[in-house]
């Protein structure tokens, strides 16, 4: 007997002629570039239906056999930013004192980065991601996820680009290690912390450094 799955027609849900393809693709470029990672946040809200809306985007990314392993935590609550801030602060203190090597801190010089991190606080909301090591069908019996940090990062990256079009801005944080937010938030030993993402509206005040991205041709060959 087949086990494959059943299978339905596929059409694109909004196909599009070369010409307005080219002015598509041209203008989500355009938007994209104004994107950049911000450290100075209002605490303005941002209404939960966007950050829904947002994450159920990402969760439309392709996954290693369709496992879909990623979990988002979407944590506004002030104490509990509060506790994820200083754990974190205590990690990065570690890692600016003792764990960087010097090529690394030059590295990161120009960006005017720090152990303080203060917009995990003042940021309306963080979404912390969570990588899945590995699933649980209802019996309580392990499954394998494949292509997991792959998976996860693709998803990531959506989740960006779905909050910056929404006109929200965002930093990614990766404090090394991360096992405080398994067990600030709760989440089970199969789950992995990914990455910790600040959301809300920049500040008025806000600067970002005067870096440039890498032109077309230092990223891309067409064969």
């Amino acid at each position: 007997m087949s086990t494959d799955p059943a299978r339905i027609p596929f059409r694109h849900p909004r196909p599009l002629r070369d010409p307005d393809a080219v002015t598509t693709a041209r203008a989500f470029h355009d938007l994209m570039s104004g994107r950049r990672t911000v450290r100075a946040f209002s605490d303005r809200p941002v209404p939960t239906e966007v950050i829904e809306s947002c994450i159920a985007t990402a969760g439309t990314a392709p996954s290693g056999a369709n496992r879909q392993p990623w979990f988002f935590v979407v944590v506004t609550d002030p104490d509990l930013k509060r506790s994820i801030r200083e754990a974190a602060e205590a990690e990065e203190e570690a890692f600016y004192a003792d764990r960087a090597p010097e090529e690394w801190l030059e590295a990161l010089r120009p960006l005017g980065t720090d152990a303080s991190k203060p917009f995990l606080e003042t940021a309306p909301a963080l979404i912390a991601i969570f990588a899945e090591r590995w699933g649980e069908v209802p019996s309580g019996a392990r499954v394998k996820n494949y292509y997991v940090q792959e998976s996860v990062g693709i998803a990531t990256g959506i989740l960006i680009a779905a909050l910056h079009s929404a006109g929200l801005s965002t930093l990614t944080h990766t404090p090394n290690p991360m096992r405080f937010l398994s067990q600030l938030l709760g989440r089970p030993a199969r789950e992995q912390p990914f990455l910790l993402l600040v959301v809300g509206h920049a500040a008025e005040d806000a600067t970002v450094p005067d870096v440039s991205r890498k032109p077309l041709h230092e990223i891309a060959t067409f064969h």
